[in-house]
């Protein structure tokens, strides 16, 4: 038989271990996303994991986005690709399932969303949408050269640029320089950015398992990215270029960068993170020579409700993020944490 207990801070060690030994674990499993979403956004959590004889089995990293403005989701993981209930049996996933649904019921929660990598099986009540996002994960190797040979030649032909152009790369934990960077990238797609402070509290958490890649051209930044390791894996999470970065080739150079650090740090697999079907960066990373992977997420609703759609190629933002694009930069930096605290 498993119990269910709620994370605390004497069995946060062993949550870790078990996600690092279980094979579909995850960055987005770890223990570590509770004090996150608690610190930076003031959303309740309420991470759980089963436990048989003294030890556990399974885990479910799982947090309420309550806001007026997107409404009321129970979802594992929010702010983050992935997640859903890990488990080292079906008893153990049982138990954590039963134990989100019944937070469903007993909360103003209108929904319930779990984000799997993988394909899961059908579930009574359940809703699949394996249609919202795609990701690109893809192996690399530690020979530099192989790397660069397996990108296709018109990519190729945009790192060497790079190169060529005479940009440099450093990696370090500069959350001032990215934030600049990242914030006026978002503004111009239109959408509303995170804090600088949410920013140093995923550096200060997760400590040496994130680093920042920062592109210089004459030693000015125009493109950075903040990255995060997980086992054998490089996962780039937050990242943009600068106008100057399009005609350098910044962007380019700037993964490429990333996944030759990452391979010398004993990084073997190149996660390039969720993308929707038709947008620039889903042809971004398939220009790459990464082939899309569909996102199994699945939701459970209160009757009445409907399952949240809050990415940017809804309709109903099409007039908002059209505005927000003409923000000027210092107005959205201050807004923009207020609204995104909500897109989960």
């Amino acid at each position: 038989m498993v119990n269910v207990h709620p994370l605390d801070a004497a069995s946060e060690a062993a949550w870790d271990r078990f996600v690092e030994a279980m094979p579909a674990g995850t960055f987005f499993h770890r223990a570590g996303w509770a004090k996150v979403i608690q610190a930076a956004f003031g959303h309740a959590t309420h991470y759980c994991f089963t436990e048989r004889d003294g030890s556990v089995t399974g885990v479910l990293p799982l947090a309420r986005v309550k806001t007026l403005l997107f409404g009321d989701t129970l979802i594992s993981n929010p702010f983050c690709v992935y997640g859903g209930p890990l488990a080292a049996d079906a008893e153990s996933e049982a138990a954590l399932v039963a134990h989100a649904e019944s937070l469903l019921a007993r909360t103003g929660a209108a929904a319930l969303e779990f984000r799997h990598l993988g394909s899961v099986q059908a579930a009574d009540g359940w809703i699949e949408r394996p249609d919202l996002y795609v990701t690109f994960r893809k192996p690399i190797e530690a020979d530099h050269d192989r790397n660069m040979k397996a990108i296709p030649r018109k990519q190729r032909a945009m790192v060497r640029k790079g190169i060529q152009n005479g940009l440099l790369s450093t990696a370090d934990r500069d959350v001032a320089t990215l934030h600049r960077i990242y914030a006026e990238s978002v503004r111009n797609l239109g959408t509303p950015v995170f804090s600088r402070r949410y920013f140093q509290i995923l550096m200060d958490v997760f400590g040496d398992a994130a680093d920042i890649v920062t592109i210089r051209d004459q030693a000015a930044p125009i493109a950075s990215v903040m990255n995060f390791y997980f086992r054998d894996e490089v996962l780039p999470y937050y990242g943009g270029g600068s106008a100057a970065a399009r005609g350098r080739a910044g962007n380019d150079f700037l993964y490429w960068e990333t996944m030759r650090r990452a391979a010398d740090r004993g990084a073997r697999l190149f996660d390039f993170g969720r993308s929707k079907l038709g947008t620039g960066s889903f042809a971004f990373k398939h220009n790459w020579g990464f082939e899309p992977e569909k996102l199994h997420y699945r939701f459970r609703l209160k009757p009445g409700g409907s399952i949240p759609d809050h990415n940017p190629l809804n309709p109903k933002y099409r007039m908002f993020i059209a505005a927000w694009k003409r923000l000027p930069l210092p107005v959205a930096n201050v807004l923009g944490p207020f609204i995104v605290r909500g897109v989960g």
